[in-house]
């Protein structure tokens, strides 16, 4: 495969998982499981890219603010472009992770975590901040591979034609 269709191919299959993460995180009321069962929620927010078409005629729409509603992105779903961009939040607990995807090449942008206290007392570690970090980076990084998981298991599988079926009543609501 040469590396301009691979590049097509991965930007249809990030649009698709975007996509889909929408529709499902609103119609399971933004629950999701780890593959330990742990359950955390997940919300797309305040930012939302969606994309159509193909060379020259390739259209995109941003929505973004507080509360935004994303009726306009939604509109754009039905005439054929899919979410290209999200920002996504992760919650568990108190803490918040938040995380900008790329359809393209699944890249993470403003990778956020709860905030670490750097602040030592004697007698800590001074390793331990950094070793913090690292674990809640590796925390955020495990619910996205974890909703990613449970979009492919069902993309691959034959539940897929009623899971379409399904999100084509989700576009059909009303906003």
């Amino acid at each position: 495969m040469d590396i301009e269709k691979a590049t097509l191919v991965d930007a249809v299959l990030g649009q698709e998982f975007l996509t889909w993460l929408w529709f499902r995180s609103e119609k399971d009321g933004n629950v999701f499981k780890t593959a330990h069962d742990e359950e955390f929620n997940l919300y797309l927010e305040q930012k939302l890219t969606v994309r159509g078409g193909e060379g020259d005629n390739v259209e995109t729409a941003s929505v973004s603010g507080p509360n935004a509603q994303f009726s306009e992105a939604k509109l754009g779903i039905r005439h054929g472009k899919r979410v290209d961009r999200a920002l996504l939040r992760f919650e568990l607990d108190a803490g918040d992770w938040t995380i900008q995807l790329r359809a393209d090449d699944f890249s993470l942008n403003s990778f956020k975590t709860p905030k670490v206290d750097t602040k030592l007392e004697e007698g800590d570690d001074p390793d331990s901040p950094f070793l913090e970090k690292m674990f809640l980076l590796e925390r955020g990084t495990a619910f996205l591979d974890a909703v990613y998981r449970t979009f492919l298991e069902l993309r691959l599988s034959a539940a897929w034609s009623s899971e379409l079926h399904e999100f084509n009543d989700w576009l059909d609501e009303e906003d």
